[in-house]
Parts: structure tokens; sequence; C-alpha cells
């Protein structure tokens, strides 16, 4: 039986990262704890354990002498990063292991850095080492994982959104499957996030053009912001090049997307199909 801690940096009281516009990390880190204790779940012989509380801040001292008393095998710090106090241009995503350099927990960061660029398609900002307490004081295979600048309205956006918790947890969680072996329940499918017998998605649709170039000149736009925007194919039963950000099988992911675009000046909807 693999045991394993998830540790959502900060908490609800202590300030840690914060966007200029007041976003607080905890919010982040603590959401993709969840998520990743769900994927987790899928998992055979694997027990979760949290570091921290909902409830109250937990101090270092007392995430780190936990995970020893419980002999955890593997501990995942989350975080998110912060370059200044203003906006700006710094992003992408780091992780982080002690200085020491042990070859288990170096192997697990670079198959979690890689998996995390992979989903989110953000900066790869590449495996660094740090004397962070919670890499220094723990007893097992231990990692940090920066999942984007609160400081960059892009990625701050995205910090704040489902979708982009829930890959940086699924990304996670498929690292140390990978690495680990671990073998899934029967049953399971290959994604909480993805059933695979729903046919229908919810499309975020910004425009619809009868020029094509108007669309694809929309579409660079949004992708020079950090957007996935494509057009789909052509259909019978309209003559537009319709331009979308994204599809997704839950709404309220849909509706995230939604809400970003609209921070940013550009109107879009919500169909089902």
């Amino acid at each position: 039986m693999m045991k394993m801690m998830l540790d959502a940096g900060h908490g609800y009281s202590t300030p840690g990262k914060r966007s200029p516009d007041g976003f607080r990390e905890y919010e982040f880190n603590h959401a993709v704890a969840n998520y990743a204790k769900d994927f987790l779940k899928q998992y055979k012989d694997i027990t979760i354990y949290f570091a921290h509380s909902d409830q109250r801040d937990v101090p270092l001292i007392e995430r780190t002498n936990l995970a020893n008393h419980l002999g955890v095998d593997i501990y995942i710090a989350i975080h998110a990063n912060a370059y200044g106090s203003s906006w700006n241009g710094a992003e992408g995503i780091e992780t982080y292991v002690y200085p020491s350099r042990p070859s288990e927990a170096v192997a697990l960061a670079n198959r979690i850095q890689r998996n995390i660029v992979i989903a989110t398609g953000r900066k790869d900002r590449g495996v660094k080492t740090a004397d962070f307490h919670v890499l220094r004081e723990t007893n097992m295979t231990a990692v940090l994982i920066e999942g984007g600048f609160m400081t960059n309205k892009e990625e701050a956006n995205l910090l704040r959104s489902a979708s982009y918790q829930k890959a940086v947890a699924e990304a996670i969680v498929k690292a140390v499957a990978e690495q680990y072996h671990l073998q899934k329940k029967e049953n399971q499918p290959e994604s909480p996030t993805a059933p695979p017998t729903q046919t229908s998605y919810y499309r975020v649709q910004v425009g619809a053009f009868h020029n094509k170039e108007n669309a694809l000149s929309l579409v660079k736009k949004l992708k020079e912001k950090g957007f996935e925007a494509y057009i789909p194919e052509k259909t019978s039963a309209s003559n537009l090049y319709q331009v979308q950000a994204g599809a997704f099988y839950n709404k309220e992911n849909a509706q995230d997307l939604v809400d970003q675009l609209k921070k940013i000046g550009i109107e879009s909807f919500i169909h089902l199909d």
C-alpha cells in the first residue's frame, strides 16, 4: 500500500502569494489538492493524506512531522508563484526538489513538470532545487510544484478556473501513476473529467464570420492571449466560420472560460452539441 501526502501550501488566513487584484494562493492550492485526491481514488492500493486544513493554518513543522510520523512514501506540495506584487510578464511552471537531488525525487519532479506543461500549455521553467522546509524536513520523496504566476494576468485568471486546476491535478496524478506503475481499479474511466460515454460538449464560441480571414485573425488574437482557439469544420447547417475557444464535458468549466474571456473584453457564449 502506497501512502501519499498532498500539501496545499499556506492557508486561508496566511498571505502566501496573492494576485494584484486579491486572489489568494490557497484558493488554487487547495482546489488542486482536492481534485488530485479525487483522481487518485481511481487507483488501487494508495492512501491519500492532506498536510493542510481548511479549518486552520497548519504550521510547516506540523505538516512535515505528520508526514514523517505516518511514514508516507511521497510528499507533494502544491503552490502558485509570484514575481513582485504588480502585474508583469513572469510566467510558467516550476517544480522543485531538495539541493541534494535524490534520484527518485528528481525523476518524479521531471515527470510532474513535463505533464503539467503538456496539460496546460504554459511555459516550461524547468525542475529546480531549493532549501524549502517541506523538501528539507521530510524523510520521503518530496517535490514542490509552482503551478503558475499570480502576478501574470493570464495565469492568474487560469489559476482561478476549475478547468485549469483540474488539468494541473490530473497531470500530477498521471506522473505519479507513471512513475510508480499504479493500477486503476476496475470499471474506472480514463479520466473523471471525461466520461467515455459522453458525446455532447459545452462549446465556448467567440465569433462567427463569412470571411475566413476574419476568423483566422480572431484565432490569432486569442492564441496571443494564451487561449487555445480554433475554427471547427463548417457544417451544412451553417455557412459561417465559427471561432471556438474550448469544448468541455462540464458546463462549469465552459463558464470558467467565458468568464476569463470577458475579463479581457471578449464576449463569448456556450452552446451544447
